[in-house]
């Protein structure tokens, strides 16, 4: 009897059929739809940082609040003492009050058009940059003697806390796509094993025909490649689809607090289309090693 031609594309092995088929296919959707989420969360937390640090660093914020004491000088002179004392510190590049109109402009998301109210009492906010080192707890404590009811505001110490928060959910994005795929790994086991188990004899037969283990494990490498290429993809199209609902409903606040996933940079998109073809490359690599370490023992 001839030999069957090995080389062809068509496979030896009745796959579609196994029962783990439809199981795979749909477990890789979930692990993918998963993967991407937490790849975005992860994302946009790197660019919500990137964006408030560019705009926050070296920058120091001074409110003056109105004093109801009646013997306490005027918001305005109080102002213009903080600023004589801003003007004269080293480190300090420029200090400028910010209007009323810019004030109300920043409390709108949360008090609503009142914010613009005149009679409404308002603080004074005093813009500060920096263009070296500054003693801030020195400075605190001149700003509070030359005008009573003045606080400052160092951008640095919350910055560092929001930085701290965005390395622990890179962490916990790296951690959940490690448990993911560790899950597709052990999924891909199970059911190349599980095919193994229900094409024995076929196997047992290519081998007497001459076909070698690699032979056999491109047959299973070809067919988990196609199953977690197309769960993968429709995977990939739930997460886009729950992406664009999430960057629709963040367009309707009115406080821009989260990146515009429409203008996410182009490496972003492409890290999150490049997660099933990651899942394709980590079944396949599972899928040989399954095979020959299986075929390996058999007798």
């Amino acid at each position: 009897m001839a030999l069957p031609p090995l080389t062809r594309r068509n496979s030896d092995l009745p796959l579609a059929k196994d029962p783990t088929s439809r199981f795979l296919m749909w477990l890789t959707a979930l692990m993918v739809y998963l993967a991407a989420l937490a790849l975005a969360g992860a994302l946009l937390v790197s660019d919500m940082t990137r964006r408030w640090d560019s705009g926050l660093a070296g920058g120091l914020t001074v409110q003056i609040m109105p004093l109801p004491d009646s013997a306490a000088a005027p918001l305005e002179e109080r102002t213009e003492a903080a600023l004589t004392v801003l003007r004269a510190t080293p480190g300090i590049a420029t200090a400028s009050v910010l209007s009323s109109g810019d004030v109300g402009r920043l409390l709108e998301p949360w008090l609503g058009k009142e914010a613009a109210d005149p009679l409404l009492p308002m603080p004074r906010l005093i813009d500060v940059m920096t263009n070296g080192p500054v003693d801030t707890a020195a400075l605190s404590a001149r700003l509070t003697s030359a005008a009573p009811g003045a606080t400052l505001d160092d951008h640095a110490v919350w910055l560092a806390d929001l930085r701290r928060f965005a390395g622990a959910m890179h962490l916990a994005a790296l951690g959940i796509v490690a448990l993911i795929g560790g899950a597709g790994v052990m999924a891909v086991v199970f059911a190349v094993r599980s095919g193994l188990a229900i094409h024995r004899h076929v196997v047992e037969l290519l081998h007497l025909m001459g076909a070698t283990d690699r032979y056999v494990a491109r047959q299973f490498e070809s067919h988990v490649i196609g199953l977690t290429l197309r769960g993968g993809m429709t995977g990939l199209l739930l997460a886009a689809g729950t992406l664009g609902g999430i960057g629709h409903a963040a367009a309707g606040l009115h406080a821009s607090l989260l990146p515009d996933l429409a203008t996410s940079p182009w490496w972003a998109v492409a890290a999150l289309a490049a997660v099933p073809l990651a899942a394709c490359l980590l079944a396949a690599l599972t899928a040989r090693w399954t095979v020959l370490r299986t075929l390996e023992s058999m007798p």
